[in-house]
């Protein structure tokens, strides 16, 4: 996603950087936007500490006196509009409801804040999907979201202007044993009809087989991905009208400073 950010003119003060952890790019974001607070949103408490510790400058570093700070929560404890820009790379697809997700993003995100985020979609680990169907066992993962419905999700969770598109990545690796310590990083498997025990040395010694048997071109694991990419603006609010219409205070100040009057 850093290479489409010189198409952003926007010029965060704050940037949030949702699922820092995981989306590994506070460095990208930093070099990208050196002015701007960078605020780090993790999903709970223990990661929120892990993730400040990470972000402290060194005491002898110039930027720790100079620069801006920077600032680790949870979405529970993110203010409303809190930045301009919202950055989540690569955990969409590990959200049991992405669609309460991105209303989460879209309160975050200041009035005409932009997101940018990437997930992955549909066309991935087909193969994977496949072999775990063919020996009767449940679905590897929950199913990922095809990209038009994710453009349809961000209408409705309020973000205007979506752009949608993908791009398809084959992965290798030298072994089963590595590509599953690979897979075991991307995080967790939200299926609902997943599997509800540990499973046995013998069922795992089965998959490693198949693995070699079904995915294996030119002596290593190949496996697909897709990966989806999103952008899109928080609008300012725009209240339905009705015979009596409550509108929150904050949507109502974003109206004001947007020049926009409620009515």
């Amino acid at each position: 996603m850093v290479e489409r950010l010189p198409i952003v003119r926007l010029q965060p003060a704050s940037a949030i950087d949702w699922g820092s952890f995981l989306g590994a790019s506070s460095g990208l974001l930093r070099a990208a936007y050196p002015q701007a607070r960078l605020i780090a949103v993790e999903p709970d408490a223990a990661r929120r500490d892990a993730t400040a510790a990470s972000l402290q400058r060194p005491w002898w570093s110039p930027a720790r006196w100079s620069g801006p700070d920077s600032a680790a929560t949870t979405p529970a404890e993110v203010g409303g509009g809190a930045g301009q820009l919202l950055w989540a790379n690569m955990g969409l697809h590990g959200v049991a409801d992405p669609q309460a997700e991105m209303q989460r993003w879209q309160q975050a995100l200041a009035v005409d804040g932009f997101l940018m985020f990437s997930t992955l979609g549909p066309g991935t680990l087909g193969s994977l999907r496949a072999l775990y169907a063919g020996q009767g066992w449940p679905a590897p993962f929950a199913p990922f979201v095809d990209m038009h419905d994710l453009g349809d999700m961000l209408l409705h969770a309020g973000f205007a202007d979506p752009v949608m598109d993908q791009e398809q990545l084959t992965l290798t690796w030298p072994t089963a044993e590595a590509a599953l310590a690979e897979l075991r990083g991307l995080g967790g498997n939200v299926a609902a009809g997943r599997a509800a025990g540990l499973r046995t040395p013998r069922w795992r010694d089965l998959l490693i087989e198949q693995l070699q048997a079904v995915c294996s071109r030119d002596g290593r694991i190949a496996l697909d991905f897709e990966i989806v990419y999103g952008h899109a603006f928080r609008p300012a609010p725009r209240p339905s009208l009705a015979a009596e219409t409550a509108v929150p205070l904050d949507d109502l100040r974003a109206m004001v400073r947007a020049g926009r009057p409620a009515r």
